[in-house]
């Protein structure tokens, strides 16, 4: 496979990978927003299973925000690209005011994503954490070494697309990791898609609360079997 269409069928490519986990009572799949919300949807319809969002905020560097330095995520753990940082020689004040302006970003996204929803109990659980592809890792690593906090029974990564060294990185920091194309040519993530338009949040609501209801029809099925 060269590239995805989308990120609808970049999803259905992972559903399709991950389908011994389809109709268990214990699996969730967490996205990491926005981008990585409509693959997940289509990984969460495919396997029945509750689909959530993990908030996590690149920490870019100052006037070059598209290069990340680090990552925050919710539950205030914290991940630095120090390499970055030392070679870019970014002081502790500036890391500070970028950490602060992502935490107030982060905080909005918690309230308009999951509302009056509580966060899902992860606990025991087979978790499938999933973003539409990874570049540098740092906003996976956060999320990872934040998810493992909450103590799954089973930690799953699943991206459509990384740069090789990443993949080998991740897969010694997750129980399993799914990545179709691994590559050493990665550029951006968005040229292994033909469309790599934004997710909006009025798209990522619009999937949260349908996943809600197909999980609830699902979970009604199942129980009358």
């Amino acid at each position: 496979m060269d590239k995805y269409l989308n990120r609808k069928h970049a999803g259905q490519i992972l559903a399709d990978a991950l389908k011994k986990y389809s109709a268990r009572h214990d699996v969730i799949v967490l996205a990491l927003p926005r981008g990585g919300v409509p693959v997940a949807y289509k990984i969460a319809q495919t396997l029945q299973a509750p689909l959530d969002v993990f908030i996590v905020r690149k920490l870019g560097v100052p006037e070059h925000v598209e290069l990340a330095m680090g990552a925050i995520a919710t539950g205030d753990t914290t991940v630095f690209n120090q390499d970055i940082i030392s070679q870019l020689g970014i002081s502790i004040a500036q890391i500070n005011a970028v950490i602060e302006n992502e935490k107030i970003e982060l905080q909005r996204r918690e309230q308009v994503y999951r509302g009056n929803h509580v966060f899902p109990v992860l606990k025991n659980k087979i978790v499938i954490l999933v973003d539409d592809g990874i570049a540098t890792g740092a906003t996976m690593r956060v999320a990872i070494n934040a998810v493992r906090k909450f103590s799954p029974a089973k930690l799953i990564v699943a991206v459509p697309v990384s740069d090789i060294t990443i993949c080998q990185e991740m897969e010694k920091m997750v129980d399993e990791f799914v990545c179709p194309i691994c590559t050493s040519q990665l550029n951006a993530v968005g040229v292994w898609y033909d469309d790599f338009s934004q997710t909006e949040d009025a798209e990522v609501h619009e999937l949260l609360q349908n996943a809600r209801k197909f999980v609830t029809i699902a979970q009604k099925f199942r129980f009358t079997q």
